[in-house]
Order: C-alpha cells, then sequence, then structure tokens
C-alpha cells in the first residue's frame, strides 16, 4: 500500500524538526504543530529548550538571557530554514522571527517549558492547513 504524500504542513513540521536538530546538536522538540494559513506560517515547537536551557530560564536574568541568545541563534541560521519553507509552498518568506514564551506574565519572554513559536510572514497566499504531531524519536 502506498503511504500518502505528506501534506505541506507535515512537510514544514518535519523541515523545522530538522533545521532545530542541526541548530542545537541533536536536541529536538517534543511535538511540533504547524499552522499555515494564507500569508502566515506559525511554527510552534513544544519543549524545545534543553534541560539546561530550562533552568537557565528560571530566574529572570536567565530568561532574558536566554531570549536574547534563541533570537540571535535564529537570526544567523534560520536561512535554511527559510530556504526549506520556499522550496516547499513556493514562496518566500518575507520576514520571520522566533520567541519563547514568557516563564510568567514578567517581560523577560523566555518560558520555563521550552515551547518556541516561529512565525514567518510569507510573500502570497497558501491554503489553509494545520498539522500537529510528536517529534520523531519522542
Amino acid at each position: 500500500m502506498d503511504k500518502p504524500k505528506p501534506t505541506v504542513a507535515e512537510q514544514i513540521a518535519q523541515a523545522a524538526i530538522a533545521f532545530e536538530q542541526r541548530r542545537t546538536g541533536n536536541h529536538v522538540p517534543k511535538a511540533v504543530t504547524v499552522v499555515l494559513s494564507e500569508g502566515t506560517l506559525v511554527i510552534t515547537l513544544h519543549e524545545a529548550l534543553s534541560p539546561a536551557e530550562r533552568d537557565m530560564a528560571k530566574t529572570p536574568a536567565g530568561a532574558a538571557q536566554m531570549q536574547e541568545f534563541h533570537r540571535q541563534l535564529f537570526a544567523t541560521s534560520s536561512d535554511t530554514l527559510r530556504q526549506e519553507i520556499k522550496r516547499i509552498t513556493g514562496m518566500d518568506v518575507r520576514e520571520a522571527t522566533a520567541e519563547i514564551e514568557p516563564a510568567s506574565g514578567a517581560v523577560v519572554q523566555a518560558f520555563t517549558t521550552g515551547t518556541v513559536v516561529q512565525v514567518f510572514l510569507l510573500a502570497g497566499n497558501a491554503p489553509t492547513q494545520a498539522w500537529s504531531g510528536d517529534a520523531p524519536g519522542k
């Protein structure tokens, strides 16, 4: 029996997992959610921080440092993921950012659960799709 071709959202989820694995070593998120709606693509990487990063994010100073580290890491390394998104969707990524959820209502924008949300603004409209699932090996 033929295996069905993965949806665009599933392909993007797999690309996001591979990207995280390359940029962080062997740490992959526990699960990934992808929502594609017209010109917006949101990738949520659940429990994406390593245990050491989660420990560091428990203090306001550590959380702020973790937030800045992940912003810089994403800014300097996201080109390969942007290229994969273009290959999969056929559209350029106009803007992209990554933020870590705040641990509490504080301004320090780091979350001890390790959820990372990546938002990409596409240069066109894609059909609406969503996919959510566990990362391979988790």
